[in-house]
């Protein structure tokens, strides 16, 4: 197995989740000569950091886990470029990064499963991983880039559309075989050091959500593959790191996920084109709730989404807003 590896955690007030992830990297970096992992504290305010200075040095992990303050509150994207920053730095830097969110548990062989994929294709540039619950129900997590036909399938969600329009689905269909992707979660992504000194780290502009989309877009453009690997099993505790529940109701969106939408549209395919997408999934959208009219069906979204989603669409740049 060709290289080393090191894993970024972003940590925000989710201390006791970032040592349970730590614990179960703990094998996983034995087994990986010379892998390391940088956890930046992104300023939590909240005891974390005390917390995780203590747990390393409780449970010997200090010969391979360190903690890097971020100096100041900064977002995902940022947060993860100070770690990445510092490891690239280094007198002997590791040729593959893995950014693991805090709610991750890795399951036994992920890391080494990841490693071996991207040795296993010189074009590999991305390595995502099978994310799955604590039952091991699969979660979605490899994907086709958004598109137009992909936002109006989004919001009309009809059965017949959604079989038309399948070759543009943005969740692409799942495999129990190491697959190509357009993009993959960034809860568990591995990327070649090659890749980011090419393109460059993540785009800082990205507060939170898209900023892996982002990424993977700017990787294929520059020539690279994306590739996900089943084999390499990592337990995501959907929405536990960033405090994002879609399936609270009572909650809106948050404002700075619709405002990484708008910027990945703008910034991949420009102005005229986001503001088609975002004609597109309004559209769907307002004869999806049409039809629930007709049919007598509660129309079951998080507080607010509508508004919301005008607030910050890209159809604003129409009124210069």
């Amino acid at each position: 197995m060709a290289g080393t590896l090191a894993v970024v955690i972003v940590n925000y007030r989710t201390a006791d989740l970032a040592v349970d992830c730590l614990r179960s990297l703990a094998p996983e970096v034995a087994a990986l000569p010379g892998a390391r992992v940088v956890v930046v504290e992104n300023d939590s305010g909240d005891g974390s950091a005390e917390r995780l200075t203590a747990a390393i040095a409780a449970e010997g992990w200090s010969g391979w886990a360190r903690l890097l303050p971020a100096g100041g509150t900064r977002g995902f994207s940022a947060g993860n470029n100070v770690g990445l920053r510092a490891l690239m730095a280094a007198p002997a830097p590791p040729d593959a990064f893995l950014l693991l969110n805090p709610d991750t548990v890795v399951r036994p062989g992920a890391l080494a499963a990841l490693r071996g994929r991207l040795d296993a294709e010189a074009r590999a540039g991305i390595v995502g991983s099978r994310l799955e619950d604590p039952d091991g129900a699969v979660q979605e997590s490899r994907f086709r880039f958004p598109s137009i036909l992909s936002e109006l399938d989004r919001g009309l969600r009809l059965g017949l559309v959604s079989r038309l329009l399948s070759r543009w689905a943005l969740v692409l269909p799942r495999s129990e075989l190491p697959v190509r992707a357009g993009w993959v979660s960034g809860a568990s992504l591995l990327v070649r050091r090659a890749v980011l000194e090419q393109i460059g780290l993540m785009d800082e502009a990205f507060f939170l959500y898209f900023e892996e989309v982002d990424l993977c877009r700017r990787a294929g453009r520059a020539g690279w593959e994306v590739w996900y690997e089943p084999a390499a099993r990592v337990v995501h505790l959907v929405g536990r790191s960033t405090g994002v529940e879609f399936s609270d109701l009572a909650r809106p969106v948050p404002g700075y996920i619709l405002e990484s939408r708008r910027r990945y549209f703008l910034k991949s395919h420009g102005r005229a084109y986001a503001m088609l997408a975002d004609l597109a999934w309004l559209s769907g959208h307002l004869l999806w709730r049409l039809r629930m009219r007709l049919q007598r069906r509660p129309v079951q979204l998080p507080a607010g989404s509508l508004g919301q989603f005008l607030r910050h669409s890209a159809l604003n740049l129409l009124v210069g807003r």
